[in-house]
């Protein structure tokens, strides 16, 4: 994994050389509320008159599009970044917000596996963010972080492990919009990374936001709403009870591979990240780990 991520990091460094800046997609909420597509994943943005602020996985080719976009939406040179966690081999750190002046914050597990000082003194930057040529962010909260921005009430808060053991919910109350970084991917099957502290159980009950009159934005792909979440959620058990039963049967890990669990769901969720037979798996390592 961590070969694969330096691979990723120096191809993309050379296009950051060459000076290469990808295009963002931008969708709005409502007026105070935009939502930027960039490679590596969605980003939530508050702006107005106090500034801007930038919820989930930015890449590093985005940041100055991003900055020229949100230029267009507020005459505040303030900028805060909260940067969600994803595996190393797709993060990236900071994507050199932190040069250009940011208040940009983590959640303080996630930071400290790209070597912040959540947990200690700071380490060397990884590998993959030197190839980027990124800096982690700086700092770190533990539960919830709050900001009363551009007439906004904005919580994020920690969450029982479900992806990660640094799952949060971002709610923005007026525009009533909810993102989850990878517990809702948006475009495949979920991922549960035991490595990162991932829990099948915490990531099911994250996914209650199923009301329909709620912006959801996923990590990847389109905005939409709590019903996509129910959708997903319901995906999630039937799965999970399938694999269930051929356990209690005594089946073995490639006999449920075999029998193809997520068959009838693959044509909505197999377009992601996850491989089928890869989330598969995580369901069947989830139940069978006491």
């Amino acid at each position: 994994m961590m070969r694969a991520a330096l691979v990723v990091a120096i191809l993309l460094a050379g296009k950051l050389a060459a000076g290469t800046q990808e295009a963002v997609e931008t969708t709005e909420i409502s007026p105070n509320v935009l939502v930027l597509a960039t490679s590596s994943g969605n980003v939530v943005a508050s702006v107005g008159p106090d500034g801007a602020l930038l919820i989930g996985t930015p890449s590093a080719a985005s940041t100055a599009q991003i900055s020229a976009i949100l230029a267009k939406h507020t005459n505040s040179p303030a900028r805060y970044v909260v940067i969600y966690p994803q595996g190393l081999v797709y993060s990236q750190g900071d994507a050199g917000w932190g040069e250009r002046g940011a208040f940009v914050a983590m959640q303080e597990k996630a930071l400290d596996r790209l070597g912040g000082h959540a947990m200690g003194a700071a380490r060397p930057l990884p590998p993959a963010l030197l190839a980027l040529k990124v800096d982690r962010p700086r700092i770190a909260f533990s539960e919830v972080l709050t900001f009363d921005l551009n007439g906004e009430a904005i919580h994020i808060i920690h969450q029982a492990p479900g992806y990660s053991d640094a799952d949060a919910v971002t709610h923005i109350h007026a525009a009533k919009t909810i993102y989850l970084g990878e517990v809702f991917p948006g475009d495949g099957y979920p991922e549960i990374d035991p490595a990162q502290g991932g829990k099948l159980d915490g990531l099911v009950k994250q996914l209650i936001w199923t009301n329909e009159a709620m912006h959801i934005v996923p990590a990847r792909g389109k905005v939409t709403t709590g019903a996509d979440v129910k959708a997903f959620r319901d995906m999630i058990l039937t799965v999970r009870d399938r694999v269930q039963k051929m356990i209690a049967a005594g089946q073995t890990e490639d006999q449920v591979l075999a029998a193809h669990p997520t068959a009838d769901f693959d044509t909505r969720w197999s377009n992601g990240r996850v491989h089928p037979d890869a989330f598969v798996r995580e369901i069947y390592s989830a139940l069978k780990t006491p």
